[in-house]
């Protein structure tokens, strides 16, 4: 196979883009299963008493008492309620293990490090490389043996391998199934080696965005700015889902997400976009027009093997879907908003109904 590396400007530089067939990895990826090397992603652990009760009280989501082998997203905030930090929490064997952008990784641990004070917590960079595996057959017994395990674990959950390392089933689409293998750097080759003797495929990151595009999974830096609050890319849902807790203590930006959640609504949503594929591809962080006005920006853009060329767009809330747009920057293209992507427009949160209830008096 001929690896490509991913374009130089991108934040997966260093990873391999694809291996000379990329619409057919994303294929493969559908009904079979592939094998996605992340190891430029960054991994931090956290051991002592103190960790989940001291990171509770500095991130958004609810990890005081997170049982052993479960998996999470996770939060900073500034004190303004923007996203300065998102990563994937997995508790396991008495760590914490976080990991997060590659460009994101040393950021995030000299903050922590600054925030331990005089809790028992010890935050530290861990050696660990994360392949992602993708696919329908990855429950089928070759996999498994390859994995060491005689069966996948439930979704949002990780179990220790052998020789070090867990593995740990993401939230996946209705009959999709997402793995991450998260283990030491000198043994991520001989895991790829075993991975494709046993049927699994190689595929690029190429493959896993535009997986992540189809299921409208926002990337921190890409498909976020400085402007960013949780509630405009779908990181608050369901109780136990998303990346924030509604129901916690004090933590940085809580008083925003209370209020938005409450009184108001977030000014822009996160939604997929069709672009046209006849010419050049825009890029991310091109502004997206509107009768030539702005009312968004664009985040992630690639090509899918059944979409054609979308992208993730941060747009203004409301702008209905019909709305004919076109993307600013260097090449300017036709775009429209996939309806089906918009998020629901009736929710009121209780804040608002108590509001309303108090103006309408006695009934």
């Amino acid at each position: 196979m001929s690896a490509v590396p991913a374009p130089a400007h991108s934040p997966d530089a260093g990873a391999v883009w694809h291996f000379g067939d990329p619409l057919g990895e994303q294929r493969a990826a559908e009904h079979d299963a592939v094998v996605v090397d992340r190891s430029h992603r960054a991994v931090i652990t956290l051991t002592g008493a103190d960790r989940l009760t001291w990171l509770h009280t500095i991130s958004s989501q609810h990890v005081s008492g997170q049982p052993d082998g479960t998996v999470t997203e996770n939060l900073s905030l500034d004190g303004q309620g923007r996203v300065e930090d998102h990563w994937i929490q997995t508790e396991l064997d008495g760590v914490t293990y976080l990991d997060t952008e590659s460009w994101r990784g040393e950021p995030l641990l000299t903050y922590l490090r600054k925030m331990v004070f005089w809790s028992d917590v010890a935050p530290d960079t861990a050696d660990l490389a994360v392949l992602s595996l993708l696919g329908p057959r990855l429950a089928d017994p070759a996999v498994l043996a390859a994995l060491g395990v005689t069966a996948l674990p439930a979704e949002s959950t990780a179990v220790p391998l052998p020789g070090g390392g867990f593995l740990r089933r993401m939230p996946a689409g209705l009959g999709q199934i997402e793995l991450d293998v998260v283990v030491p750097r000198s043994s991520s080759a001989d895991w790829l080696a075993r991975l494709e003797s046993a049927g699994v495929r190689r595929a690029g990151v190429w493959a896993y965005e535009a997986h992540r595009v189809a299921a409208q999974r926002p990337r921190l830096g890409v498909d976020t700015d400085e402007r960013t609050i949780p509630h405009e890319v779908g990181w608050i849902g369901l109780p136990g889902q998303g990346a924030v807790h509604l129901d916690k203590g004090c933590y940085r930006g809580q008083e925003t997400v209370a209020r938005v959640h409450n009184l108001g609504k977030p000014p822009r949503m996160l939604v997929l976009v069709h672009l046209d594929g006849s010419g050049e591809r825009p890029a991310t962080g091109d502004p997206l027009l509107a009768a030539g006005r702005v009312v968004g920006r664009l985040g992630t853009v690639v090509d899918h093997v059944d979409l054609g060329p979308i992208a993730l767009a941060l747009v203004k809330r409301g702008i209905p879907a019909d709305t004919p747009l076109t993307s600013g920057g260097e090449h300017q293209v036709p775009a429209e908003i996939d309806p089906e992507s918009l998020p629901a427009t009736d929710a009121v949160g209780a804040g608002r109904l108590a509001v309303e209830r108090l103006r309408r008096g006695p009934q």
